[in-house]
This record gives structure tokens, C-alpha cells and sequence, in this order.
């Protein structure tokens, strides 16, 4: 059994190490995207998440309605999945209340609204958070404008609010055209962009894709600086597709769409899953409309005939029968990448 200066000493030493880890900017938003930062934390503290905030839907909604602040749910995922604390400050940031006017509501939502109240500043609140918390690396919004999510359909209607998208589309049943957010006069914050700047890789994803990872590529500025920066830009496929957002959409497909809400050349890789799925766990996602998003060799000639690499690998976390991305299979990939470019 270690002594505690022995292990006082080991975890300075690791923490050193990753002090010197690679620059990784992760873009989207969701329950994919903490997810994947739990994973990368092991390998670097070096780690800036570029999150969306056009959600207005559940606890966020809300608080975006009555305090007129930015979503904070998907920034409160993303910084306890970064946050070096105790398992029960977690339990408790991630608390809903189950009663009363507050039935439904996190309390770490309400944390981050009452960080926004007392700094006045929604950017600086979430850096106080992060203080509290021994964040590694950063979180910031996408942008600090009030902006709200459009869906333009095939069919030529449009559907308004980003809760909405996949709702209203069930009902109607078209593809996607495209979505684009209001105002359209929205920046990133600088920090954001110096970041991209920086980094030795950029992560798309995993998310849903028209309304966690697209909605940062539509804020001014944003698409051009992954564009122009030399890291290593990095797609992560979704493993199942989404009902009435993505509903039929095969990895060509999601790359596609992301290349039609920024520009050709910005994708250097894909990352997807090839991994098989028991037929158990996809029964209940059948039930809800959801398939695996597949990759076949014909997607991967025309992904390379756009200069884009195809990384296949065993993807798949299952936890109470929920499917999620192995984040530490996904990690070790992109640092894997990461090396072989400094090689």
C-alpha cells in the first residue's frame, strides 16, 4: 500500500504529464460530447469544449425563458464531466427536483443561474464554475447571442426552436434540408477561436447532428477557423441515427450535412462504428425509429474521393441496455492520430 507522500507524488507526476498533452478542441454539444471528454481527460488537461446553447428545451428552456440567461444545460455536462470533485458534488449538480415549481429543473442548472446573477456575465459564470469545480481545461459557449435554431425541411417548411426539430418532424416525415440560427449576426468568443487556432486536433461530435453539432458551425467565423487551423479535424459518427432528425442517414450522409453547413476540406477523418449491436439493445431503439448508422465501402471511396480517412473500430458502450460511444476507445484513437502526425 502506497504511503500518502508516495501517492501524492505519482498523482503530480501524472498530472505533469498531462499538463503536456496535446490540444484538443471539442465541438458539439449533448450527451455525446461529455461523454467523450470523461475519456479524454485521462490523456490531457488540455482540453477546451466549444458547446451549443440553442437548446430551449426542458430545465435550460425554462431558465432561458424566465432569466432571459443561455441554455445551461449541455455547459453544466460538459464542465462536470471535465471537473475533478467528489462523487457526491456531482450527484448533487445533477440532482432534478421531483416536486413543487421546481419539478424537473437541475440543480446545477440552477448553480449556473445563480453564478449568471451574481457575475452578470453568462461567460465569466461558467469560468467561476469552473474554478469551483478544478475544471481541466475549459468550457465555453459557442457564442454569448441569444440564438434560436431553424429547421428547413425538404418539403419546404419550416420548423422553429431546436426542441422542436425532431418533434414536429416525426409528424411530417421529410429530411432535413438544412438549419440555420437567428440572429444570424452571432460570434464566437475569442477565446474560442484562439483555441481552434492552437490545437493539434479538432473533434466534431458525437451528437445529434443538426441541433448539438451543425448550430456551432453556423456562428460567424466559427467554420473558417477549423478550416484555416492546422490541427487534425476529426468527425465522430454518431452509432445510431436520430428519429425525425436523421432518420435513414447513413455516415455519408452526416459528413454531407456537416460539409454543406461549413465547406469542402474541413473533415479530415471519420471515425465510425463497425461494432455489432446485441439484438436486445436494439429493439428498444427500433421501437422509437432509431437504426446503427452503417459504413460500407462504397461510402468510404466517395468519403476518400473528398480527401476524407475512414477509421473503423469497435465503438460501442452499453450501460442499462442505453448505447453510447466507448469514450475511452474514441480517446485512444484521436491521441493515437494525434501522435502519428507529431511522428
Amino acid at each position: 500500500m502506497k504511503s500518502n507522500g508516495q501517492a501524492k507524488s505519482d498523482f503530480s507526476i501524472k498530472r505533469k504529464a498531462l499538463n503536456k498533452g496535446p490540444k484538443i478542441v471539442v465541438i458539439g454539444g449533448g450527451t455525446g460530447l461529455s461523454v467523450l471528454l470523461r475519456g479524454l481527460k485521462k490523456h490531457t488537461t488540455n482540453i477546451t469544449a466549444i458547446v451549443t446553447v440553442a437548446d430551449d428545451g426542458g430545465g435550460s428552456g425554462v431558465l432561458r425563458e424566465d432569466l432571459g440567461m443561455l441554455p445551461p444545460g449541455d455547459i453544466r455536462n460538459c464542465i462536470l464531466a471535465l471537473a475533478d470533485t467528489e462523487p457526491i458534488m456531482e450527484k448533487l449538480l445533477q440532482y432534478r427536483f421531483e416536486d413543487g415549481k421546481l419539478k424537473g429543473q437541475s440543480f446545477g442548472n440552477l448553480f449556473i443561474a445563480a453564478m449568471n446573477g451574481i457575475c452578470g456575465n453568462f461567460e465569466i459564470a461558467i469560468k467561476e464554475m469552473s474554478n469551483v469545480l478544478a475544471v481541466t481545461g475549459k468550457v465555453l459557449p459557442m457564442t454569448l447571442e441569444d440564438v434560436k435554431l431553424y429547421a428547413k425541411l425538404e418539403n419546404g417548411k419550416v420548423i422553429e426552436g431546436e426542441s422542436n426539430i425532431p418533434i414536429e418532424n416525426r409528424k411530417i416525415g421529410s429530411r432535413i434540408d438544412y438549419v440555420y440560427i437567428e440572429p444570424k449576426e452571432s460570434y464566437p468568443l475569442r477565446e474560442a477561436i484562439e483555441a481552434i487556432e492552437d490545437a493539434d486536433c479538432i473533434v466534431l461530435g458525437p451528437g445529434s447532428l443538426y441541433t448539438s453539432v451543425i448550430p456551432n458551425l453556423l456562428v460567424n467565423g466559427l467554420s473558417d477557423a477549423i478550416y484555416r487551423s492546422a490541427a487534425i479535424k476529426v468527425y465522430v459518427v454518431n452509432v445510431m441515427t436520430q428519429p425525425g432528425e436523421t432518420d435513414g442517414y447513413d455516415v455519408l450522409d452526416h459528413v454531407n450535412a456537416i460539409l454543406k453547413h461549413s465547406k469542402d476540406g474541413l473533415i479530415d477523418y471519420v471515425i465510425a462504428n463497425q461494432e455489432e449491436i446485441p439484438d436486445e439493445t436494439l429493439l428498444k431503439y427500433y421501437k422509437d425509429g432509431a437504426k446503427p448508422v452503417i459504413i460500407d465501402e462504397q461510402q468510404e471511396q466517395k468519403l476518400k474521393a473528398k480527401g476524407i480517412n475512414v477509421i473503423k473500430d469497435n465503438l460501442v458502450d452499453i450501460k442499462k441496455n442505453y448505447i453510447r460511444h466507448d469514450a475511452l476507445r474514441v480517446s485512444e484513437i484521436l491521441i493515437s492520430l494525434i501522435s502519428e502526425r507529431n511522428i
